[in-house]
């Protein structure tokens, strides 16, 4: 697979990663109830084909998600991937969610993640979210930095923050990387927040490329009115009416592009992300080994100038 350096580290990493979100069952944003060897199965299926990187988070099926990964890497023969996870959403004994960048909370996380993951160092960390209070967001960072210097994470990043935020927590430590949601379907982060990334030498990785799977062209509109009530997307707006109508036509301009490539729409809609000059990778999420060899192709294709327009309408 081809690979693309992240923004200021040393860290080349191919063009699509595994997402670890689904992975980590049912819980409050989940995605339902699955399969932990299937789960398994789909993190060796993609790094059979190339993906050097995991991207989880300590939130997602509560350290469940961790766990998982680790599981399947102590049982990988290969070269050791590196693997991302996040900070900030904290839960409680009854698994409420909750979001804390408070030091003593991030350095808790972050102690619990590499127990959980089994590792002694985290190649990249990340902000889940940034805080409504500034000065939380400063602390939870001026934290990162601190474990980086201490050698407990090697690169840090943010997810889900704006240009504002990013510039002032640029002036406290360095910005390695910066994970957004982009996709046909979330387009606002062309205007701003990308060309500030190439300006700034942040990589960017993307999330929810196939739009959580309305652009794969499996999720027909039988299939989402049956969405069991445990997966998020059931409440989700773009799941729903007037959306709804307005995304599969969407699907529509991406399967007519993959059927003259004779790539599934999924790919197609993956590789519209990473025609974007400023997008370093894109995070594929896969529940079985299936999905997995469905995308993993999409960091190798190349769209034309005519391709993207047909795309984008």
């Amino acid at each position: 697979m081809r690979t693309k350096k992240l923004g200021n580290s040393d860290l080349e990493i191919t063009r699509v990663g595994f997402g670890a979100w689904a992975i980590g069952g049912d819980w409050q944003f989940g995605w339902g109830q699955q399969d932990d060897a299937q789960s398994k199965g789909a993190i060796h299926r993609a790094l059979e084909l190339g993906v050097n990187w995991i991207d989880t988070a300590a939130i997602y099926g509560l350290g469940h998600s961790e766990e998982v990964v680790a599981r399947a890497l102590a049982e990988w023969k290969g070269r050791r991937p590196y693997v991302f996870t996040k900070c900030g959403m904290i839960w409680d004994e009854k698994g409420e969610v909750g979001y804390s960048l408070r030091a003593d909370s991030i350095r808790r996380e972050c102690e619990a993640s590499l127990k959980r993951l089994k590792t002694d160092v985290i190649d990249l960390y990340q902000i889940h979210w940034t805080a409504d209070d500034l000065k939380e967001t400063i602390e939870g960072w001026e934290t990162l930095a601190k474990l980086q210097k201490e050698g407990k994470v090697r690169w840090i990043g943010v997810s889900n923050a704006s240009i504002e935020e990013m510039e002032t927590l640029e002036k406290l430590a360095c910005i390695t990387s910066l994970q957004p949601p982009y996709s046909l379907i979330r387009r606002d982060v062309e205007s701003a927040l990308l060309p500030w990334c190439v300006k700034e030498n942040v990589g960017v990785i993307v999330y929810s490329p196939m739009g959580s799977g309305l652009l794969t062209g499996a999720m027909t509109r039988e299939r989402i009115a049956a969405l069991p009530k445990n997966d998020w997307r059931a409440k989700n707006e773009q799941f729903r009416e007037p959306k709804l109508s307005v995304n599969l036509k969407r699907l529509e301009r991406l399967q007519k592009v993959g059927a003259r490539q004779g790539r599934p729409p999924g790919q197609i809609a993956v590789a519209w992300t990473l025609h974007h000059p400023a997008v370093t990778g894109a995070i594929v999420g896969a529940r079985n080994a299936k999905q997995v060899e469905e995308i993993a192709a999409a960091g190798d294709i190349e769209l034309t100038e005519q391709d993207m327009a047909e795309i984008t309408g």
